[in-house]
């Protein structure tokens, strides 16, 4: 390994080891070696084929949400079967034995928590859950997930059969307050 590469490794070990109350923080970049796209890169980003606007906002959904859900489909089937990579596992076994308090991610993949992670905040939401606009009743995503990926079926409230929103940040949503 080069000599720069481990004298950097070696100081950022010193901090994390000295350090009261680290946290990391993660974005889209920590999960493409996991075969799941970022949505920025030139030639590779998601908004270089899609108008997020068009397929990814709040407006968008509202009026059509099966075609937020026909261009999501192929996004969720990879979250799905990704594997989390050295880095996920990395920082959960930081976390483990308690050098991270906490990692604070932008990804809806899942990857920080089935890598071991605990105390994980999603900032931009989650796919473990959807909410119904209508009747405001939140479900565990894992019951609509068979249908859906498998057939395209987008997934509707058992309580009214309003379409469900998955509980993401889309484009023209705030950041929540208080992510969990």
């Amino acid at each position: 390994m080069d000599r720069k590469i481990q004298h950097d490794l070696a100081c950022a070990a010193d901090i994390i080891r000295n350090s009261r109350s680290a946290v990391a923080l993660t974005g889209a970049g920590i999960s493409t070696p996991s075969g799941i796209p970022d949505f920025r890169s030139t030639d590779s980003g998601l908004w270089e084929t899609y108008d997020p606007f068009e397929v990814a906002s709040l407006s968008a959904f509202r009026y059509r949400p099966e075609k937020f859900y026909e261009w999501m489909r192929p996004l969720a089937r990879g979250m799905q079967e990704a594997l989390p990579n050295a880095a996920h596992v990395g920082l959960a076994q930081l976390e483990i034995a308690g050098y991270l308090k906490a990692i604070i991610t932008q990804n809806i993949d899942n990857l920080h928590q089935r890598a071991g992670a605990k105390n994980v905040l999603e900032v931009h939401g989650t796919m473990q859950t959807l909410t119904c606009a209508q009747c405001f009743h939140q479900y565990s995503a894992e019951a609509f997930y068979g249908p859906y990926l498998e057939q395209g079926v987008s997934p509707r409230c058992p309580d009214c059969t309003a379409v469900l929103t998955p509980d993401v940040i889309l484009f023209g949503q705030q950041l929540p307050g208080n992510a969990s």
